[in-house]
């Protein structure tokens, strides 16, 4: 079991911050959070649906010159908060989470109205631009849940932010679809008035979390990607468990840049099942992170925790390897939502390696790696999976990318058990 540290002051119980309370309280506080990052991913899911036909309407040739334009905007995106993440996280260390948050939303909702109303393909660049740095809000957001939650309850806050995420990623693509009947701008507008609405509500609910005495000041040595991770070199058990979780993310991006392809070559299914298998893998997640990882963080600790997810993620990719029938995705891919309990416990392990004055700091260098994995990833995955399903290949392999998804994460597992063997070592040094 891992150690329960005392909460800090401004920190309160999960359990309480979940609680009804009346003016602006804990659970409002939470409650803004948890909605932020539920718009923060419906609003890259809404607009997925009609983003062929809008581009085709700008004037790509063909499909597949609008596949490619989509994924130079999706790296774009990328890249954005790979450089933003860490100057976001700093900026909400020195000027506090409320006024950094609530700046991301607005350019959120500004973003979405410009692509809306975007005349060519170069404005939808600078808008996915935009939203690049705008979505680096979820830096302070996993910050203020750092300051707001004492430390033996911040698995169980991250499980819930995850599980917010996925529920917006679930529900995005539904929404958009929708949307999209209206014409391929009206889910921009959605997402808009989404972004907008949450800036209202958090101006009326959302209190500072980082008092002034606790905030430090801004340094562009340490507001970039590498300043961030040679600010954070000073902790040893952080670099290692920083690399855990890029081999975790890197695994991950198996699952949305090639599931479609590869059920598409295993099995020929058609774009309806496909995106049944999706939401089944959603499902699990979410349901996996809102309700099973904070109970197992409280009965195993945060490190068994961690362990036990990558051992599934493991796991399920070696599945999908050998699967001999279609129908047994479904079951597959629900249970493998177990792999979710991972990141949010080996992000809140992260979280007691550094003062609490550091935490934004932190969560920059975390989306940083992110946004890496999300840079890597899917080029990794997708090119792997050509290379093993091209005309003549040899062998004929479909389940190429789940094998390399299962290196990754066997190798974070195997260095995560190393990793969490020094920092007993050393913990035991410094109590004799």
């Amino acid at each position: 079991m891992d150690q329960i540290e005392p909460a800090e002051a401004g920190q309160v119980p999960l359990t309480s911050a979940l609680r009804p309370s009346s003016g602006g309280g804990k659970s409002a506080r939470f409650a803004f959070i948890f909605v932020t990052r539920v718009i923060d991913a419906i609003g890259f899911g809404i607009v997925m649906p009609v983003l062929p036909r809008l581009l085709l309407s700008m004037g790509s040739p063909n499909v597949a010159a609008a596949t490619r334009t989509a994924g130079y905007l999706l790296a774009l995106y990328a890249l954005c908060q790979f450089v933003c993440g860490p100057i976001v996280g700093n900026l909400s260390d020195r000027f506090g989470r409320r006024p950094i948050i609530l700046f991301s939303l607005f350019a959120f909702g500004f973003d979405y109205l410009l692509m809306g109303f975007a005349p060519s393909i170069g404005w939808l660049f600078l808008g996915r631009a935009v939203a690049g740095i705008a979505g680096a809000v979820f830096v302070p957001a996993n910050a203020y849940v750092a300051d707001i939650t004492p430390p033996a309850e911040r698995a169980k806050a991250y499980g819930f932010m995850g599980a917010a995420f996925g529920f917006g990623f679930i529900l995005g693509p539904v929404i958009g679809g929708l949307l999209g009947e209206l014409g391929p701008r009206a889910p921009f507008f959605g997402a808009s008035a989404l972004a907008i609405a949450n800036l209202i509500f958090g101006i009326f609910v959302l209190v500072e979390s980082l008092p002034p005495e606790r905030r430090r000041t801004f340094d562009w040595k340490r507001a970039n990607p590498l300043g961030a991770a040679l600010a954070l070199a000073q902790f040893p058990a952080l670099i290692g468990l920083a690399f855990v979780l890029l081999l975790n993310l890197l695994g991950n991006n198996v699952y949305p840049s090639t599931w479609a392809f590869f059920i598409t070559a295993r099995f020929g299914w058609p774009s309806y099942m496909i995106g049944l298998s999706l939401a089944a893998t959603g499902i699990g997640m979410v349901l996996t992170q809102a309700f099973l990882t904070g109970r197992m963080v409280a009965r195993f600790g945060e490190r068994r925790t961690a362990i036990f997810g990558l051992v599934f993620a493991t796991a399920n990719c070696l599945a999908y390897i050998s699967i001999p029938f279609g129908w047994l995705v479904f079951p597959i891919s629900f249970v493998g939502g177990l792999q979710a309990v991972a990141f949010p416990s080996l992000t809140a392990l992260a979280t007691h390696q550094v003062p609490e004055t550091r935490q934004g700091e932190l969560q920059g260098a975390l989306a940083s790696l992110s946004s890496i994995a999300s840079i890597v990833g899917p080029s990794a995955m997708t090119q792997t999976l050509a290379h093993f399903t091209a005309p003549g290949a040899s062998p004929y392999f479909p389940g190429a990318a789940f094998l390399l998804a299962a290196f990754l994460n066997g190798l974070g597992l195997f260095l995560l058990v190393l990793q969490i063997r020094r920092i007993n070592l050393r913990a035991a040094a410094v109590a004799t």
